[in-house]
């Protein structure tokens, strides 16, 4: 059985998360995403973690690590809990290594964060309503339906 580890990004792992949002951006709203300003988002994150934090999962098989997934958090004040809600963000597992634990472990590694500290009171994400797999596998994590819905103004990401 391949033994997966979690870790915080680097600057080294620039290409790869970029890459996994470009594959995420593709797969998941079907939009190609302007590569040099997903590499300076990127890399403005992993060099201010106050933006946001990334975690890699490795598959380590036959003695040889190789990423196969990342999630980003990032926080969120809540006055009315005095604590941060830690995002899910920019979820990606690598095709062949879905329904393997990949997630799991992203999800387990930042529950425990969040458990750890008072600092947080809880975590979020947001799913597309047609994200059917999605959708079941985060309800499968203990995750549930909050009743309240996302909205937004256009922005330059969205097709017309």
């Amino acid at each position: 059985m391949n033994k997966i580890s979690i870790r915080e990004a680097s600057k080294s792992d620039i290409s790869t998360i970029v890459r996994f949002n470009e594959l995420l951006a593709l797969e998941s709203e079907g939009i190609s995403l302007d590569r040099a300003l997903l590499k300076e988002g990127v890399a403005s994150a992993i060099e201010d973690p106050s933006k946001g934090s990334y975690f890699l999962a490795e598959i380590t098989e036959s003695g040889i690590k190789r990423v196969s997934g990342q999630l980003m958090i990032t926080l969120e004040w809540s006055d009315w809990r005095n604590s941060n809600i830690i995002w899910i963000q920019s979820v990606y597992v690598q095709i062949e290594d879905r329904r393997s634990g990949v997630f799991r472990s992203l999800y387990n590694h930042v529950k425990k964060i969040a458990d750890a500290s008072s600092e947080y009171c809880g975590l979020r994400l947001y799913v597309h309503d047609n994200n059917h797999i999605g959708i079941n596998t985060y309800l499968k994590m203990g995750m549930v339906k909050p009743g309240y819905s996302v909205l937004e103004t256009k922005d330059q990401l969205k097709p017309d």
